[in-house]
């Protein structure tokens, strides 16, 4: 169960999350993107981030609906470099 894949587009598994949550105490979605790079692949969490609420509700024992979801950066949808060309 811990070897599935939790973030395709990071492959990023479950026993790396658990693991990262138990040795450094993270408690929210932001500092596990920061340090396992899970939802910050191609989908920004898209597919992922529900499963990773869920493994983090479990490990620190806090309600799934006071998980916050992470903070959004611009761009958040990756666009080809040639739509910024068009504009000068």
């Amino acid at each position: 169960m811990d070897s599935n894949i939790v973030c395709r587009c990071e492959d990023i598994t479950e026993k790396e999350i658990r693991d990262a949550i138990r040795e450094n105490g993270f408690t929210t979605i932001d500092e596990l993107r920061k340090n396992t790079r899970a939802g910050m692949g191609m989908c920004q969490g898209r597919t992922c981030q529900a499963l990773v609420r869920r493994i983090l509700a479990e490990e620190t024992g806090q309600k799934i609906e006071d998980i916050h979801p992470p903070k959004t950066r611009q761009p958040s949808k990756p666009i080809d470099i040639s739509v910024l060309l068009e504009e000068e």
